[in-house]
């Protein structure tokens, strides 16, 4: 593990840039804003950060490989693929080391989602395997309930037993199904994604609606389809990807048509009667998605974009303190290569970002932490 401190490393990169540093939060008042670059695994390289555990525990990937850190010096371990399969990630892990993630194999590109005991010989598969590398949502929050999209039916498990199936919520468009779960708060409440699509014989066009779902804690309260800006055209898919502890929701609008793409950073707020929230994007860059939330300070962070040609090309992690305009995480100081590009997907309450850094030339990466992320955070010269 390498780390640099703030007035070391970051200082000399953000020299002549920064014009407006991010606000401290209330629990950064006693952390040490550093950028830490996490192993890899033995003979493996690169990795990314997407979850954060209890006692310093650090879940993600490294060289394509489920793995996880452990102790002040980020010790890497590696979490054993499910039978069958050859790559995968570790998404997020329960307050007792219940990991889950994501798991493909290279003879067919099926992809599953899996669970992990922290200290256990083997993961186990907890989904069928849907064909050609399809992305496969799943979450678990402290508590230990997992939730995922299982053959085609959402659901949630409790100590490996299914103890819900979520219902697609009333009044939707023909063939509308969940596609993905991807959130669970500490309450229980679950953020997904659905899919609605026919074909409009009056008007004779094919319908398309991808939106967000909350469905409340317990089942006591049926489900809400979140408002989107715009719905019914195959060219946008609106998504959820997290939901913090207060019912608060982030996520995307993503708009591709005629190689003209487009990415909507989009927040919802309780009680989900309006339409989303746009915190605006990091100057410099013309999209921006959020991928992650911390779980009650209000913080969410994602990947700034610029396009050439219809490609990513460009990434900036990005650290939005709630209110005010999205604020660029610096690179540290030994970042791979030349050209860095870094994403962030996980933020906690303690003001810690989780993400990777790259090289745009050569596809070297590295798992990262950005400590005291609040102070680090600023905003680009135009």
């Amino acid at each position: 593990m390498r780390s640099v401190t703030a007035a070391a490393g970051a200082a000399a990169v953000l020299a002549g840039l920064i014009t407006a540093a991010g606000p401290a939060s209330a629990a950064a008042a006693a952390c040490s804003p550093a950028i830490e670059l996490l192993p890899a695994l033995p003979g493996l390289s690169g990795g990314t950060v997407a979850g954060f555990g209890t006692g310093g525990l650090v879940v993600g990937e490294s060289g394509s490989r489920p793995a996880y850190w452990t102790g002040a010096e980020h010790t890497v371990h590696a979490v054993p693929l499910p039978a069958g399969f050859d790559r995968g990630r570790v998404k997020a892990v329960s307050a007792t080391g219940l990991m889950v993630g994501t798991a493909t194999r290279d003879s067919d590109r099926a992809a599953i989602a899996f669970t992990h005991q922290l200290g256990a010989a083997t993961s186990e598969a907890l989904t069928a395997p849907l064909p050609e590398w399809q992305d496969v949502g799943v979450d678990v929050n402290a508590s230990g309930r997992v939730v995922a999209v299982d053959n085609g039916v959402a659901k949630e498990w409790v100590n490996g037993k299914v103890v819900r199936e979520l219902p697609v919520p009333a009044g939707e468009i023909p063939g509308t199904r969940i596609t993905s779960l991807n959130g669970i708060n500490k309450r229980g409440d679950i953020v997904g994604t659905a899919t609605g699509s026919y074909f409009d014989a009056d008007n004779d066009i094919q319908v398309t609606k991808t939106f967000p779902v909350v469905w409340p804690a317990g089942g006591g309260y049926p489900p809400y389809s979140l408002q989107v800006w715009n719905g019914y055209h195959h060219s946008f898919s609106t998504i959820g990807r997290d939901i913090d502890d207060r019912g608060r929701v982030v996520g995307l609008e993503d708009y591709y048509y005629r190689n003209d793409p487009k990415l909507t950073p989009a927040v919802w707020k309780k009680p989900y009667d309006a339409l989303p929230a746009d915190p605006g994007r990091l100057n410099g860059y013309h999209d921006l998605e959020l991928s992650g939330t911390s779980p009650t300070t209000n913080v969410a962070v994602g990947t700034a974009t610029n396009f050439e040609e219809s490609w990513p090309s460009y990434f900036q992690a990005v650290y939005w303190p709630g209110k005010g305009a999205p604020l660029a995480l610096p690179f540290p100081a030994g970042a791979p290569g030349a050209v860095p590009l870094s994403r962030a997907f996980a933020a906690t309450d303690d003001d810690r970002v989780g993400g990777t850094v790259s090289d745009r030339e050569t596809g070297a990466n590295s798992a990262v932490i950005w400590t005291c992320a609040s102070r680090q955070a600023y905003a680009p010269k135009g």
